[in-house]
């Protein structure tokens, strides 16, 4: 045999063990099971409680219902409302849905009550930008959502279910913890 022969030869012996040693190697690893690495662990929390705001001690203004859809309900109110009476008005919603009394506020109790199985409301300072949750085209200011509230009634597990944020420069606060009375 030439020599060349013989390197040809040896190269495909030692690349045939590989080969067989790679397979075995899977082969008993199938056999006896693999162990995946365990998932890492969720975070836990620790002692760390979320603050709420304080429930604002002045009375809502004034709002009224400006627009209505299938699922949600946009109301303004004053362009020059704080915060804080943003807020009231959120927890006005939130004490009115506890009592179903929504029709002295000037709002459809009876569309509420037939929600399936959530009802939204926005809130907005001013009517400027409250049509831009159902305008075709160019929005009225800009892009990005302008609403200063938000009031979620129902969810697909709890009709119940009711949940409010104060918007502020586009960050949201939630005004209470919607796994407690309230």
């Amino acid at each position: 045999m030439s020599s060349a022969s013989q390197k040809f030869v040896s190269q495909t012996s030692t690349k045939g063990l590989l080969v067989a040693c790679a397979t075995a190697a899977l082969c008993a690893a199938t056999i006896l099971g693999c162990k995946s690495p365990k998932p890492l662990q969720k975070p836990i929390k620790t002692g760390a409680t979320v603050q709420y705001p304080v429930r604002p001690a002045i009375a809502p203004p004034t709002f009224k219902l400006f627009h209505q859809t299938d699922n949600s309900l946009t109301l303004v109110t004053d362009e020059h409302a704080s915060n804080d009476q943003i807020a009231a008005i959120l927890w006005q919603l939130h004490d009115t849905a506890k009592t179903d009394s929504f029709g002295p506020l000037g709002l459809p109790q009876s569309f509420i009550d037939k929600r399936d199985p959530i009802v939204w409301f926005h809130i907005y300072r001013g009517a400027k930008c409250a049509s831009e949750k159902y305008t075709e085209g160019k929005y009225p200011c800009g892009a990005s959502y302008h609403g200063a509230g938000d009031y979620t009634l129902g969810s697909f597990s709890n009709k119940n279910y009711d949940d409010a944020v104060l918007i502020t420069n586009g960050k949201e606060t939630h005004l209470w913890d919607t796994n407690t009375q309230h």
